[in-house]
């Protein structure tokens, strides 16, 4: 989890693959509305969220119930969205990729391809809720490369 341009793709994907387990993108279960409503630069509300997340929930319960092992990237700003998505398990573990304000521009103005627009990211940190301890988040900085967080999130999962 974190603010757009943290890095959670391409750190999720490589996580996965380091772990051998299914990698996806919380992008990817956006409704065309929601794109369309980030792209022309309106931040979503809550209610544009309910079900997107509601949806990456669905597909956590089903491969897991299947005893698939899965890593989604999700932004995940809010204590109540991640609430949302671990609906009291215990088996999930929150990743908070954790950066500086100025580090993450620099990364979304050089991002190319992508919906979210650079003017969104105040309003992404206005919304950040950092994990608390009752959480147990995995908190890793951003500012090495991807294969030292990745490291560095593993050193700290549960064996």
């Amino acid at each position: 989890m974190g603010v757009s341009s943290s890095g959670k793709s391409s750190i999720g994907k490589a996580l996965a693959d380091r772990l051998g387990w299914r990698f996806a993108d919380g992008d990817d279960f956006h409704p065309p509305a929601n794109v369309e409503k980030q792209r022309a630069g309106q931040p979503l509300t809550d209610e544009d969220r309910w079900p997107w997340l509601q949806s990456i929930a669905d597909e956590i319960d089903r491969v897991t119930a299947d005893g698939g092992k899965l890593v989604v990237a999700c932004s995940a700003l809010r204590r109540v969205y991640r609430d949302l998505l671990l609906h009291g398990r215990h088996d999930i573990r929150i990743v908070y990729l954790n950066g500086s304000k100025e580090l993450i521009a620099e990364r979304m103005a050089a991002r190319r391809n992508h919906f979210m627009p650079p003017s969104l990211l105040d309003s992404q940190f206005r919304t950040l809720e950092v994990p608390g301890p009752d959480e147990r988040p995995i908190t890793v900085s951003i500012d090495h490369d991807i294969d030292r967080i990745v490291d560095a999130i593993i050193k700290q999962l549960p064996t």
